[in-house]
């Protein structure tokens, strides 16, 4: 007897989200705020993070791990809530997944280019996703086309203090202004935030480019483009959720897991996001099988 196909995933399933940390609460707020009646999973990758300092090949196996867990709990669609993950892993994910809605991040260069008035654009973002080869192409793609310059600094232990909440101390204001001095130096009108973890220090990007006189640099954050994809996907998948007659039944949720201390990420969307939702910890299974 021959089985048939797996159905799709039903509109009413959960939008899977996932980061190395706190990082991805940055876009899943804009998820949250485009589509109010989705129900979310949340997976922080915090015993392993920050993604930055491992190798391509570890960022790929912990994506493909996470994803499997995602997948296992019924995700209709994917968002590679990372900078670092994309670059490392979508398309590897995409070749596993291809039935799956997947969405990624990647540094805002093509909207940062339309903004700069000087073509001198900062980019901010951790190490690997600076060195990653699909970065690099986007660079010389969107650099081509549109004559921008892009000056890239590696913000090496800004993701980990902002993963212990330090947002906006003299430690971490000191350390924004380490990264952002020889940008400013070379001239730049636009910044942007290639990285989910630094949208939560936009604040403390501000105070350091009012303290060197550098208030109209235009600062770009690509989390609400993120959510857009993701509903054009949803939409022309037929997996937007509708409203049902039975109001509890119609009740978004948020549900959250993390590799690490589930009351440290309770805590990270206490003092990030304001919410409060149940958090478990998981211990990933190995899938090295199929980097292999």
């Amino acid at each position: 007897m021959t089985s048939l196909p797996p159905l799709p995933p039903s509109a009413d399933a959960p939008v899977g989200v996932f980061d190395s940390g706190v990082g991805g609460l940055s876009v899943l707020r804009h998820i949250q705020a485009q589509l109010p009646r989705e129900r979310l999973l949340y997976f922080a990758d915090s015993a392993y993070a920050p993604y930055g300092d491992k190798t391509e090949r570890e960022v790929v196996e912990r994506s493909l791990q996470i994803a499997a867990f995602l997948i296992e709990r019924g995700a209709k669609a994917l968002v590679v809530a990372c900078n670092t993950a994309t670059v490392a892993a979508i398309q590897t994910l995409r070749a596993h997944y291809p039935a799956m809605l997947l969405v990624g991040v990647e540094p805002g260069l093509k909207p940062a280019a339309a903004l700069t008035r000087n073509g001198m654009v900062g980019v901010m973002a951790t190490g690997r996703t600076l060195a990653g080869d699909k970065f690099l192409q986007l660079r010389e793609q969107i650099g081509g086309a549109s004559k921008a310059t892009f000056l890239l600094q590696a913000c090496v232990g800004l993701v980990e203090r902002i993963e212990r909440g330090e947002l906006d101390g003299e430690a971490t204001l000191d350390m924004l202004d380490r990264y952002l001095a020889p940008l400013l130096a070379q001239g730049i009108d636009t910044l942007v935030l290639g990285c989910t973890h630094y949208p939560f220090v936009q604040g403390a990007i501000e105070q350091v480019l009012a303290r060197r006189g550098a208030q109209a640099v235009t600062l770009v954050d690509t989390g609400a483009a993120v959510a857009r994809q993701l509903t054009r996907l949803l939409a022309g998948a037929g997996r937007l959720r509708e409203a049902h007659a039975d109001a509890e039944a119609d009740a978004a949720s948020l549900h959250a897991y993390t590799s690490a201390d589930a009351a440290t990420l309770a805590l990270g969307f206490a003092r990030l996001l304001q919410l409060a939702p149940p958090v478990q910890e998981s211990r990933l299974a190995s899938h090295s099988q199929l980097i292999a």
